[in-house]
């Protein structure tokens, strides 16, 4: 039997049995095995029957991010109103600590252009969806988690440009305004586009029950594409550039509101196979994503693999380390000062142990679609995107190994009772 093809099947096998018998660890599985597939045989994994399959890689992102919006409503961004300061004390160490450490590791390892650039940007980048799995599977605040990956991602536009300008101007030549357009184009837009399927799928309200309005929501939907499509670039400047990422969320909403009006037609509709099915589309989409581009930057890996896999390990473990433990010191400094001048309760302020598990992640796992996104779209450097794609799958593998030892901590609950009897 042909060698090559007993490891395409090998890999992929074992990551089967790793999904039989250690469910938890199903995700980790599958992304080492896509990228230990296309580090062998990268050849495989470059272009299909000519296609180039680094085209690719842009939709998938703005399609996870379709997925993450379509798990959040406007509740998930007004709960900041109710935890304030676990939000502030993650945001300010995501795109504080972070870039900064990035830029540190740039100056450690000694690493030039696009590839420092990769470096930095992968830093300056907002928190992404697996933080929220890996909260989850390690008994984190998930509602916390997914608040915060909402406000990081909506601060993004703003900081990681800013960040990128800062820290990697002097290695690569930044257009702000460019990578503004391409945070709304990969990130923004789709996750606006998720959250309007939100409503449509979920929204309680008779509208979203009713057959008419939802082939109504198709035809809208498609109308507006085609009018989209039929602008000529020249007229929309540099907002052109978000015509992909539209026409992609209407395309999506459309579909979702035809096949629930279908299911109404046959005599209901449950959204339990919505909520399996574009998890599983989002798992999917990072494998694919971080196989592809190894295989795309199979060369440049060999030659500074080692060096990136270390800084991707350094990153990371600053920033778990850090996150969880300047949890636990902020939420107890806001407790004793807010406790002395009387301004809030302590237990409202003080992180719980839930809390910190939380920050820890969204500090240490940066969206590393985004990086990539940014890297292909915006900066044209697949070299800018191997930093992402390094970091991307170490952050994947530490933080699943993390969160299972997290889920066999009985901390959680004896933590919890210590602060009820607070």
């Amino acid at each position: 039997m042909n060698m090559d093809l007993v490891g395409l099947i090998g890999l992929p096998f074992l990551a089967l049995i790793a999904t039989i018998l250690l469910p938890r660890l199903a995700f980790t599985a599958w992304v080492l095995a896509g990228v230990g597939c296309a580090f062998l045989y990268p050849a495989t994994f470059q272009s299909w029957w000519g296609f180039p399959l680094a085209a690719l890689i842009v939709p998938l992102i703005q399609l996870i991010m379709f997925g993450m919006g379509t798990t959040l409503n406007l509740g998930d961004f007004a709960r900041i109103a109710k935890e304030p300061w676990s939000v502030i004390v993650g945001i300010v160490l995501q795109f504080g600590v972070m870039p900064i450490t990035g830029y540190l590791l740039v100056l450690a390892f000694g690493f030039d252009g696009e590839l420092a650039a990769g470096v930095i940007l992968i830093g300056t980048c907002s928190g992404g969806v697996a933080s929220n799995l890996m909260s989850y599977i390690g008994k984190g605040n998930v509602a916390l988690s997914v608040t915060m990956t909402s406000v990081s991602t909506l601060l993004a536009p703003l900081m990681t440009p800013l960040g990128m300008k800062v820290l990697a101007g002097a290695y690569i030549d930044i257009d702000t305004f460019k990578m503004v357009i391409g945070v709304f184009n990969i990130i923004i837009v789709p996750i606006i586009a998720g959250l309007v399927a939100n409503a449509v799928l979920y929204s309680p309200k008779s509208w979203a029950a009713h057959r008419a309005v939802l082939l109504g929501v198709t035809g809208g939907c498609v109308g507006i594409a085609v009018l989209c499509a039929s602008i000529p670039s020249g007229v929309l400047g540099a907002f052109a550039g978000l015509r992909s990422s539209l026409l992609l969320g209407l395309a999506l909403v459309g579909v979702l509101a035809s096949v629930k009006a279908a299911l109404l037609a046959r005599g209901g509709f449950d959204v339990k196979w919505v909520d399996r099915v574009l998890p599983l589309v989002s798992v999917a989409g990072i494998c694919a994503i971080l196989t592809i581009l190894t295989a795309q930057t199979h060369d440049e890996l060999v030659q500074v693999g080692g060096a990136l896999l270390l800084a991707a390990v350094t990153h990371n473990s600053i920033g778990l380390f850090v996150g969880y433990w300047a949890a636990h010191a902020a939420g107890t400094m806001a407790g004793a000062v807010g406790y002395r001048l009387g301004i809030f309760a302590s237990s409202a302020s003080r992180l719980t142990e839930q809390d910190c598990r939380t920050v820890a992640f969204e500090v240490g796992m940066q969206n590393g679609g985004m990086a990539t996104g940014l890297a292909i779209e915006v900066l044209k450097s697949p070299v800018a995107a191997l930093p992402p794609s390094v970091f991307g799958t170490w952050m994947n593998l530490s933080g699943s190994l993390l969160a299972n030892y997290w889920s066999r901590s009985v901390q959680t609950e004896a933590y919890r009772e210590q602060i009820e009897a607070v």
